[in-house]
C-alpha cells in the first residue's frame, strides 16, 4: 500500500469517542456526637449554673433548672450534645465563665469537660 492509500483508508475509518459517564455520589458523613458535662461543685450558686446554661447554651428556664438540679443530684450532667468541635468550644465558654460572683469561696470556673457520646 502506498502512501495515499494509508492514508485515505486512515481517513475512511470514522473515529469513535466512547464517553464515559461517572456516577459521583455524595454521602454526606455526619460527625461523631460529643457530650458537653459539667460537675457538681460548692463553689457555685444554682443562680450561677442556671445563667450559665441560659447564656451559653440557650437552654429555656425550665431545662436549665431540671440540668441544674440534675447536676447537684448526680454530681454531673450532660447539658449538650454536638459535633466535637462545637463540644470544645463550648467547653471553653464553659470554663471562660469565670468564678461565681455571688460566692466569695468561688475561686474558678464550673468543672466541665466533654467525652464521645454512646
Amino acid at each position: 500500500m502506498s502512501d495515499e492509500q494509508g492514508a485515505a483508508a486512515e481517513a475512511a475509518e470514522p473515529e469513535v469517542v466512547v464517553a464515559v459517564a461517572e456516577e459521583q455520589e455524595t454521602r454526606t458523613k455526619k460527625l461523631p456526637p460529643y457530650n458537653v458535662i459539667i460537675l457538681n461543685d460548692e463553689e457555685h450558686t444554682f443562680e450561677y449554673v442556671i445563667e450559665l446554661l441560659i447564656k451559653l447554651f440557650r437552654h429555656p428556664l425550665p431545662t436549665a433548672e431540671n440540668l441544674t438540679w440534675a447536676i447537684h443530684n448526680r454530681g454531673r450532667a450532660v447539658v449538650y450534645t454536638t459535633h466535637k468541635e462545637k463540644a470544645e468550644l463550648k467547653r471553653e465558654q464553659v470554663v471562660s465563665y469565670g468564678a461565681d460572683p455571688r460566692m466569695k469561696e468561688s475561686r474558678g470556673p464550673l468543672g466541665c469537660y466533654i467525652e464521645p457520646a454512646e
